[in-house]
């Protein structure tokens, strides 16, 4: 709307984005440092990619070397060979241990003879078995683990191998001996192999290559329709609350930060990734914001609403009017508003007002406060009629500088959860919700209008794809 005048597009700029810190100092206004804005995002990481990473690094079977041919000879008196396979990998997870699980199905075979001192006294008894000519025996085998995050960004697993647990007894037919222990024995090495494998693919896990990616997206520039360009300008960042359960690992990440919001595109500063910093936060977010919007921008809208715009006056005996020409916007050195209007008609000269503007946080309007107007033009009959502008153009300009802003936080907060929940990348959704969005502070400089912020809510990650 055209009473709209002035403000309209300040507060779209600041109530859509994030937006620039400046810190100004004039001789009469000093304005404090914005403070950092703190971003904590819960992370919850399907754990599915890394268990089908694991299945296909722990071997399906497990046999004696040269299998079947091939014969393990632990002492002089007895030889077996063996064949295991496994069943599919079992996970559990809980705060910062997981477990690997699986079923061995397995077959021996097995002869004996006598020996003594060494010395082979008969031969080896004919063959037999067991879990070949009837169900094989089962025995369950497992790994543990545990893990931790390290400020650079590794997080260490240690993995240990807990004995076997046969489930059924292995009775072959030399002296009717029990040979589970004996089994057990046998692929325990290759348990070790695969434990092995497994701490020497996940033992250490390099997470700042991932968190790379990331940081550079959150250091990047975007556009943003009708605003400028907005960076986050993200400073540190920590990892707290480390813990997983059954299919799933939670991390809360946190993010302090400085936005940035500006007219002319700036360049893009990518910075490698910080070690994780100390601190616990409440979690959500609360971003300060500020926007510095140019008086120039402000002029143009001016002049395209005021243009040509005839006012009629009357000094009580004559009726004269004023057209205005031309506009300009600007700020003064005590943080007030400044507008000047060129006019011509019955009079040629320019009128110049000054309002300083404010957030009233009850009405959740913006008004211009205190609006007073001198006067300078080459007509010195104008001089004596001041109260003429003061019932005409003042009105007029206090009836278009007084607006809610609550339809300006509706929309602002449905493109902002519009934004937080959906898919960002792929295997990558965003859930969450802006709870409060208000204007804190308004300052006129002489540079450029200050507008801060205040924006605050709550953000959750699900990933449930990794790059490995």
């Amino acid at each position: 709307m055209k009473r709209r005048l002035l403000f309209v597009l300040a507060l779209l700029l600041t109530l859509t984005a994030p937006a620039q810190k400046t810190i100004a100092d004039s001789a009469r206004l000093i304005i404090a440092a914005l403070p950092e804005s703190d971003i904590d995002i819960p992370i919850q990481l399907n754990l599915r990619p890394i268990y089908r990473m694991a299945e296909l690094k722990v071997d399906t079977v497990f046999a004696s070397p040269g299998w079947p041919g091939g014969w393990v000879e632990p002492d002089c008196t007895t030889r077996y060979k063996y064949r295991m396979r496994r069943s599919p990998l079992r996970f559990a997870a809980t705060g910062t241990s997981f477990s690997l699980g699986f079923t061995g199905y397995y077959k021996i075979i097995g002869a004996s003879r006598a020996c003594v001192k060494g010395t082979v006294l008969s031969p080896w008894t004919p063959e037999c078995s067991c879990g070949v000519k009837e169900a094989e025996r089962r025995v369950n085998i497992g790994f543990g683990a545990t893990f931790s995050l390290l400020p650079d960004l590794r997080l260490l697993t240690r993995i240990v191998r807990p004995e076997p647990q046969a489930l059924d007894k292995c009775t072959v037919c030399f002296w009717g001996q029990d040979v589970t222990k004996t089994v057990i024995d046998g692929i325990r090495s290759k348990l070790d192999a695969s434990r092995k494998e497994l701490e020497d693919s996940f033992g250490v896990v390099n997470l700042r290559p991932y968190l790379q990616q990331a940081w550079n997206q959150l250091s990047g520039v975007y556009a943003i329709p009708g605003a400028g360009y907005f960076t986050l300008n993200p400073k540190r960042i920590r990892m707290e609350n480390l813990s997983a359960k059954n299919d799933l690992l939670n991390i809360s990440i946190g993010i302090s930060a400085s936005p940035v919001v500006s007219l002319a595109q700036p360049p893009v500063l990518q910075t490698a990734v910080p070690n994780l910093s100390n601190g616990a936060h409440p979690g959500g977010f609360n971003i300060n914001l500020e926007a510095a919007l140019q008086y120039d921008s402000l002029s143009q809208v001016l002049t395209r609403l005021m243009l040509h715009k005839r006012f009629d006056v009357s000094d009580g005996l004559f009726k004269k009017h004023i057209i205005i020409e031309n506009t300009k916007v600007d700020a003064d050195t005590s943080g007030n508003l400044r507008f000047l209007l060129e006019f011509s008609g019955s009079f040629n000269g320019s009128a110049t007002f000054l309002g300083r503007p404010v957030y009233n946080p009850e009405k959740k309007t913006v008004e211009v406060l205190d609006l007073e107007y001198d006067l300078r033009t080459r007509n010195l009959l104008l001089k004596t009629a001041k109260w003429l502008f003061n019932k005409k153009i003042v009105g007029e300009l206090r009836k278009h500088t007084v607006f809610p802003m609550q339809p300006y936080y509706d929309s602002a907060a449905l493109t902002l959860n519009q934004w937080l929940n959906k898919e960002w990348t792929k295997g990558v959704k965003g859930t969450g919700t802006v709870t409060d969005l208000k204007i804190t502070t308004l300052y006129a400089l002489p540079a450029h209008l200050l507008i801060r912020t205040n924006c605050a809510g709550r953000l959750a990650v699900q990933v449930n794809e990794i790059p490995l």
